[in-house]
């Protein structure tokens, strides 16, 4: 299987319903995350202007893993 991801500068993000999480207290300090066909794409709240970033599936399942497990609890 090929891990080859599109460019996201070429991606139509217009039709994407960006979901963020209920913990970021509505002041715009959160990503926002939306699905794009098969890939799922995370953007800064505070900069929806700017080219979100792309993950597939796998690697947004690793880093929800990671965050259950308490892996980055050390950035908060």
């Amino acid at each position: 299987m090929s891990n080859t991801k599109p460019d996201p500068t070429e991606l139509d993000f217009s039709a994407v319903t960006w979901e963020k999480s209920p913990f970021s207290g509505g002041n715009d300090n959160c990503v926002e995350f939306g699905v794009i066909g098969a890939l799922v794409a995370m953007r800064d709240s505070k900069r929806p202007e700017q080219t979100p970033l792309i993950f597939d599936r796998s690697e947004i399942a690793a880093m929800i893993a990671g965050a259950k497990a308490g892996t980055f609890d050390h950035l908060a």
